[in-house]
């Protein structure tokens, strides 16, 4: 996120050859060249204009929305985006580009899609819709919107709702977001306004955190809130807002837009049947693990020490790790599979975030048209839904005021795997 607070069009991107935390080479690309190499290997460039054109933005407003978060670079990598499927785009080092398609981003690489109301890129989720399907962009269900003479801006509203389009973004040197000095009693910015404005979202939740007047002006007021919101995280409180107060403030702020955009999409599981009927474990399978896959992957966003599974259906080992983790955490026996125990930490946990973090209506405004109860969600198991539980009391509640941070929900509410595959159209 530039300090400037407003996206931009970074001359160039740092692209990590590989997943996250892969042993992978990075390599420093235009963004334009970036985009004309992700373009070229996702579509076919005999493609209708207007789904060329349609993917094209939605490939751009990713890339955007990764670097105007700070996604990465935020949580300690020295990258922008990934080259993996899984988790971003795909972009093939060294291969060729298409003509046609390299005068298209040349047209429209200062473009890019947001949510009416919102200020960072949307993160514009895509799948083939053919081998993979998402509730994002359909690649083949663009082009056949295109052969039946929509644009590419009614294709994008069909797959994405009420976004906007963004013309003529400026064009700069990428710069990290931290200032480069910090912030203290005494200063006025729009760097100081925007930790102002951060600080006043996570006070919907930490009501120890005193509400700000977004001025810019680095106050007594100020102060005190920096020194709550460092206390609350685990850091120096000295009221002074250095690099780890600034990029966890970051984190916080990607969480929230983040979290805003996964309430839009019905992804919360407003209402679902807890009711466990039997111990999962390792070779488990059903909307049962898929729902507690979710489960975890929402917790490993404020608990650091939880790793996010594969949401896949399958108890594979990868969530046992996941579920051994976060008994750790929970001072419970690591076995890795879903006892009673473990199940019921697990609601506390994650009712503690439903109905402080999700629930708070300014933080997360939900229109009609986009209400959670109009995508049904795992509908094989909600024949018998009862309402979604009080959130707990007493010590369990007091587990959500112990959580230590928050984070970006990883991949927009989409399984790994959704997008294409390599070699995959």
């Amino acid at each position: 996120m530039p300090t400037s607070v407003i996206p931009y069009i970074p001359e160039t991107i740092v692209v990590h050859l590989g997943a996250p935390t892969a042993s992978a080479a990075n390599v420093t690309v235009p963004f334009t060249d970036y985009v004309k190499n992700v373009v070229s290997s996702e579509i076919y460039p005999t493609w209708e204009p207007a789904a060329l054109e349609a993917n094209t933005l939605a490939i751009i407003s990713f890339a955007l929305n990764r670097f105007y978060t700070e996604y990465y670079r935020s949580r300690g990598y020295d990258f922008d985006i990934t080259s993996s499927t899984a988790i971003d785009q795909k972009y093939i080092q060294g291969r060729n580009i298409y003509e046609n398609i390299s005068v298209l981003v040349d047209e429209i690489f200062d473009r890019y899609l947001r949510r009416e109301g919102f200020v960072e890129p949307l993160a514009a989720k895509f799948c083939n819709g053919v081998t993979t399907t998402c509730d994002g962009l359909s690649q083949w269900g663009s082009q056949y919107l295109a052969e039946d003479g929509a644009d590419a801006f009614s294709i994008l509203r069909a797959y994405y709702g009420n976004v906007e389009l963004v013309t003529n973004a400026p064009v700069q040197e990428p710069s990290p977001s931290y200032p480069g000095t910090p912030l203290r009693r005494g200063d006025t910015s729009a760097d100081v306004a925007l930790v102002q404005f951060i600080l006043n979202r996570v006070s919907q939740n930490y009501p120890a955190i005193p509400k700000l007047t977004v001025d810019g002006v680095f106050g007594s007021a100020t102060e005190s809130a920096v020194r709550a919101f460092q206390s609350i995280f685990d850091l120096t409180a000295d009221g002074i807002v250095g690099p780890a107060t600034w990029y966890k403030l970051i984190l916080l702020y990607v969480a929230v837009q983040r979290l805003t955009e996964l309430q839009s999409l019905g992804q919360t599981y407003t209402r679902y049947n807890w009711e466990l009927p039997e111990p999962l474990s390792v070779g488990s399978t059903g909307s049962r693990v898929t729902f507690l896959q979710y489960v975890l992957t929402v917790l490993s966003e404020f608990l650091p020490s939880v790793p996010a599974p594969d949401i896949t259906g399958t108890y594979t080992e990868n969530t046992a790790a996941s579920v051994r983790a976060f008994q750790s955490y929970e001072s419970l026996s690591a076995t890795g599979s879903i006892d009673e125990a473990t199940w019921s930490a697990l609601y506390a946990q994650y009712a503690a975030i439903r109905d402080t973090v999700l629930a708070d209506g300014e933080l997360f405004p939900i229109t009609t048209a986009q209400a959670p109860e109009a995508v049904p969600v795992f509908a094989a198991d909600t024949t018998a839904q009862s309402p979604f539980p009080q959130p707990p009391t007493g010590e369990a509640a007091q587990r959500w005021s112990d959580t230590s941070r928050f984070l970006q929900y990883p991949a927009g509410g989409f399984a790994p795997g959704q997008q294409d595959e390599e070699g995959a159209l």
